[in-house]
């Protein structure tokens, strides 16, 4: 038996009822960059069912019979984060949101500074391209490695590779993580980049160190024998909990090759990530170059689903949304869409309550013990 779960990350639909609540009121990805993308399109989503799933107050593109199983997901966990989506679709749904700071509070900073032997400049929310324009050249002087945060629960640490490499960046993070476990924050980030004023860049060494989830359907199949091979970023998330085996990769591209490679001996489930609509496209506000990472999944789609048999699932789905035409440089509080492929059904799954769904889902697919507090829509 065999499972692709395919997170599109960022890849929202709007519409989330809580929206106002986080400054959301009114965001929508996918509507977005439809509606601001002349003859956009996404043929082979769209007749999947992504026409169907989207904002009814947008147009419909498409709107033809869908051939897969559609619909949207509500997030139940307060907050709009990569951890928080990833762990709820997991199954484990989170009681009390991570914590966010504005400013990380001086006794954990200086207990990192402590331990790590280094001492940080900035410690305040940025985007992670411009606290490098701005305070890049000072840590070219002084060799200190930059803390910054975001809206989201994260501490990211930066460095250029050429005074603090990976490895000792990565020992930083490390630490960092253990002392940020007591205050609830969802990831540490190491951010190395390279260059010089006015021309640095962040590299593909990026590790994100994630507190250790509770348990999810990944350690129920896992302990069942089956495969769990986390492509991308998953592992990170999941803090290597319940992935039996593991693909990084650095682009989108990669993360198709890499799915594309798996697939076909594959016994368990495959939980991908693609990441460039988020980190490339999402943050940076970009709306062509998101609208173009969409066409080329798209295109690529047709491609994977020739190798997908009626007794295989596939779900496709995403973990918040991150509007490029929104204010500011977050993410953005939105339902996502739902398709799905099994069988030939073609069913309308409607607004599920909760992410987790897709652990149940998994649950029943592979025999395991119904997942607690959340819906299968495996029959439709």
């Amino acid at each position: 038996m065999r499972a692709l779960l395919l997170i599109l990350d960022s890849v929202g639909c709007g519409g989330a009822p809580d929206a106002a609540a986080y400054g959301d009121e009114g965001s929508d990805t996918l509507g977005h960059i439809y509606a601001n993308t002349p003859g956009f399109a996404l043929p082979n989503l769209e007749r999947l069912g992504l026409g169907a799933v989207m904002n009814a107050q947008r147009p419909t593109p498409n709107a033809q019979r869908p051939m897969a199983s559609f619909g949207r997901m509500r997030e139940r966990s307060a907050g709009k984060d990569t951890t928080t989506g990833h762990w709820e679709i997991a199954g484990a749904a989170l009681e009390h949101p991570f914590t966010v700071f504005e400013k990380f509070p001086g006794s954990l900073v200086h207990a990192i500074e402590r331990e790590a032997g280094v001492e940080f400049i900035g410690n305040f929310p940025r985007s992670g391209t411009v606290v490098l324009d701005e305070l890049g050249p000072e840590h070219l002087r002084t060799g200190k490695p930059i803390l910054y945060t975001s809206a989201d629960s994260v501490m990211q640490i930066a460095a250029h590779e050429s005074l603090i490499p990976l490895a000792r960046l990565y020992e930083i993070c490390k630490i960092a993580r253990r002392l940020c476990d007591a205050a609830r924050i969802g990831r540490v980030i190491a951010r190395p980049f390279t260059g010089g004023p006015g021309a640095f860049a962040r590299t593909t060494g990026r590790h994100d160190y994630a507190m250790l989830p509770p348990r999810t359907a990944l350690n129920a199949l896992a302990d069942s024998g089956r495969t769990v091979h986390g492509v991308g970023k998953i592992s990170d998330i999941f803090a290597g909990s319940g992935i039996t085996a593991s693909t990084p990769t650095t682009s989108n591209a990669e993360g198709m090759a890499a799915i594309a490679r798996e697939w076909p001996a594959l016994d368990g489930l495959l939980f991908a990530n693609l990441v460039d609509f988020d980190m490339l496209f999402g943050h940076r506000r970009n709306v062509a170059g998101y609208a173009n990472a969409l066409r080329e999944f798209d295109a690529w789609l047709p491609t994977f689903l020739a190798d997908v048999k009626p007794e295989d699932l596939v779900i496709i789905t995403a973990d918040h949304g991150n509007d490029p035409t929104w204010r500011g440089t977050d993410h953005t509080r939105e339902e996502v869409p739902l398709l799905v492929l099994h069988g030939g059904k073609a069913d309308a799954l409607g607004t599920r309550e909760t992410f987790a769904d897709v652990a149940a889902t998994l649950a029943e697919f592979f025999a395991l013990p119904a997942w607690p507090g959340a819906e299968s829509f495996l029959h439709g």
